[in-house]
């Protein structure tokens, strides 16, 4: 009995040796597998240029198939040093197997997407896209995920397999829409042509984000308390929203030289008593 529950402690011992040996080794081989990945990818490009945020894509997958393959082999080798034949759980699972399997689909299915995700190079990392309902920048692709970073900087990971559709917003050139209003009393001649000096200045200025334009399209709509006037441009990508906030800046301070009014919302009433008409105007 006192034999039975003897403890064997050199066999305990040398076990964990080897366990620390392992996942020491396991830590090893992650570094030098990602440096190797690292040159690897730098010595194509010295070869020839190739696009940085695919040569980014391609590092994070490389590195995210590498580490998902060492987890792997070390999980499976330190269960073999306890005893347990994975071949055989495997094997006979039965019942418990299949509901593995069944589990594992969404995982197959993720590694599936990512992998024509990035054959079909519908995004890269940098990209700034819409996936599964949520928007931000492409920080990191992985086989089974990609993290993205929305405006707010809150991190979005979203797995492939929820990827039904792809609204990449940083492939070619992208619209700069911005629409004016002016009071009804202004003389539009001259407001559009104050307009045009502005786009031709940014034009000037901006001309490393800007692709096409800016130009002045004409009046577009007739408000309750103003006149719209619509500026288009086509930019870079992710350009856009900067080139619109220029515009908007300097139309503001052009009107404020020339005397040209911006109107606000207001209401003229009529008071009719003795037969005259008495108008007053009030803003909102």
């Amino acid at each position: 009995m006192a034999q039975a529950l003897a403890i064997d402690w050199p066999r305990i011992l040398g076990t964990t040796i080897k366990i620390l040996l392992l996942l020491f080794l396991a830590f090893a081989l992650l570094r030098l597998g990602g440096a190797a990945i690292d040159r690897f990818l730098q010595e194509r490009d010295r070869l020839g240029p190739m696009n940085g945020r695919r040569v980014k894509t391609l590092r994070t997958l490389l590195k995210s198939g590498f580490k998902y393959t060492i987890y792997f082999v070390t999980l499976v080798t330190v269960l073999n040093l306890f005893g347990v034949r994975v071949e055989a759980i495997l094997a006979g699972a039965g019942v418990v197997g299949l509901a593995v399997g069944f589990g594992a689909q969404n995982l197959v299915r993720d590694v599936i997407t990512g992998f024509f995700i990035l054959l079909e190079d519908q995004f890269a990392v940098g990209d700034y896209i819409t996936i599964a309902g949520v928007s931000g920048t492409v920080e990191n692709m992985e086989l089974r995920v990609t993290r993205l970073r929305d405006f707010s900087g809150q991190l979005h990971i979203v797995p492939n397999g929820q990827i039904k559709q792809v609204t990449n917003h940083s492939r070619g050139n992208l619209q700069a829409l911005v629409d004016v209003g002016v009071a009804y009393e202004e003389n539009l001649e001259r407001v559009m042509t104050v307009l045009q000096e502005i786009c031709e200045q940014v034009a000037r200025d901006l001309a490393d984000v800007i692709a096409e334009g800016p130009k002045v399209l004409g009046v577009v709509n007739f408000g309750q308390s103003d006149v719209v006037i619509r500026i288009l441009a086509y930019t870079k990508p992710l350009q856009q929203w900067y080139v619109e906030r220029e515009l908007r800046r300097r139309i503001k301070d052009a009107f404020d030289r020339e005397g040209i009014e911006i109107p606000y919302p207001r209401t003229v009433v009529l008071n009719m008593s003795g037969g005259e008409k008495n108008a007053q105007v009030s803003g909102w």
